[in-house]
């Protein structure tokens, strides 16, 4: 129990010298003109220097850990107030558009339609000709022909000729 009570009141006075460095800190900040949390903790600090006896080591259990979340929030508030500043110099660059996939809601897919493209031809179709009717890229062409002779959708007449597989 003493070994508790003594490491307790180590952290105690760790924490109580933390306070006073982040106070000094708050006010070198409100000399510089920025805004600083009001200095309430030198009284907290105060407090967990009282000597220590069993109901009163689990109060500076929770003393501790209440200046530890107030350090800890003191020293995150810097930084968001940085990065906000850094994304705010981020926006203002100007944003280069770039065109965006198509978005099916429900609507029939690339594949239905190129699908659909080859079934009502009756002597096949070209690649070509699914590329000017579809509006689509040679790639994305391919990539549809490819997954379409894989399901066994379609099958090749000749090079580039395709038509609707037979059942």
């Amino acid at each position: 129990m003493k070994d508790v009570q003594k490491k307790l009141k180590a952290i105690s006075t760790t924490l109580s010298s933390l306070v006073k460095q982040m106070e000094k800190m708050a006010e070198a900040i409100e000399k510089e003109g920025g805004k600083a949390a009001p200095a309430k903790k030198a009284k907290a600090a105060k407090k967990a220097k009282a000597p220590a006896k069993k109901a009163k080591a689990a109060k500076k259990a929770k003393a501790p850990a209440k200046k530890a979340k107030a350090v800890a929030k003191k020293s995150k508030a810097a930084p968001k107030k940085k990065a906000a500043k850094k994304k705010a110099a981020k926006k203002k660059a100007p944003a280069i558009a770039k065109p965006k996939a198509p978005v099916n809601a429900g609507g029939p897919t690339m594949l239905d339609s190129i699908l659909g493209m080859i079934s009502r031809s009756r002597s096949g179709i070209t690649v070509e000709r699914l590329k000017k009717r579809a509006g689509l890229e040679a790639r994305q062409v391919s990539n549809a022909l490819y997954k379409l002779t894989q399901k066994g959708k379609i099958e090749t007449l000749s090079r580039g000729l395709y038509v609707k597989k037979k059942k």
